[in-house]
C-alpha cells in the first residue's frame, strides 16, 4: 500500500535531520508523507519569509533542500507531492535509478519498497541506491514477511523478505532500532 508503519516515521525523519542533507532521493514515495515531513523539518523557517507583521510562503525556487521522488504508480500523486517534492519521477524505480548520475544525492531513502522486488532485483536496486548516493542510504522493510497481492497495482505485490544478513551482504552495516521494521543504513565510504 502507499504508506508504511507509522512507528518508524520519527526514527527515519530523526536520522535525516541528523544528516542534514541538501539533496534527497525518496524512492517509492507512495502518499508522500516522508517528502512532506522532510520538507517541513529540513527546510524549516526557510519555507516562509517574515517581515514584521507581514509573512508569506517563499517560492520553491528559494528553498534550500532538493527533495526528489520516484513513484511507480501515477495514481498516488496528490497536491502533497506537488508541494513537497522538488522533482517527481513517475516510472519503475530500478529503471529510473539507472538513468541517474553517480553520487547525485546526499541521502537516498527507500522506505518499504524493497520487499516489492524479488531478491535478485533487490540486490541490484540496493547497489543502484548506493551508486547515486554521496553519503547515506536508508532502507526500511518489514521484519516479518507480509503477503500482499494488489491486482489494481501489481507494483504493490510483496515478492521477497529481507533480514540483516542480506543487508550486510549488500554493504549495509548499521541498523536503527524498530520493533516492526528493519531499518538499514549504508554509508558511502568514498569508494
Amino acid at each position: 500500500m502507499p504508506f508504511s508503519y507509522s512507528n518508524q516515521i520519527s526514527t527515519i525523519v530523526g536520522f535525516a535531520e541528523q544528516q542534514n542533507p541538501e539533496s534527497i532521493l525518496d524512492i517509492g514515495i507512495g502518499m508522500g508523507q516522508y517528502g512532506f515531513l522532510l520538507r517541513t523539518n529540513l527546510e524549516n523557517v526557510n519555507l516562509f519569509e517574515i517581515d514584521g507583521s507581514n509573512a508569506r510562503q517563499r517560492s520553491k525556487e528559494q528553498w534550500k533542500v532538493r527533495i526528489d521522488g520516484i513513484e511507480g504508480y501515477a495514481g498516488y500523486i496528490t497536491a502533497v507531492h506537488e508541494y513537497a517534492y522538488t522533482n517527481l519521477f513517475i516510472g519503475e524505480a530500478l529503471e529510473l535509478l539507472l538513468t541517474l548520475e553517480d553520487k547525485m544525492y546526499d541521502l537516498v531513502l527507500a522506505i518499504d519498497i524493497l520487499e516489492h522486488f524479488d531478491k535478485e532485483q533487490g540486490v541490484v536496486f540496493l547497489r543502484e541506491c548506493q551508486r547515486v548516493c554521496k553519503d547515506s542510504v536508508l532502507v526500511s522493510t518489514p521484519k516479518e514477511f507480509v503477503a500482499q497481492e494488489v491486482p489494481a497495482n501489481p507494483l504493490e505485490n510483496h515478492r521477497s523478505h529481507w533480514v540483516e544478513e542480506d543487508f550486510k551482504f549488500c554493504g549495509f552495516d548499521y541498523f536503527l532500532p524498530n520493533p516492526l521494521s528493519l531499518i538499514a543504513i549504508a554509508k558511502n565510504k568514498g569508494e
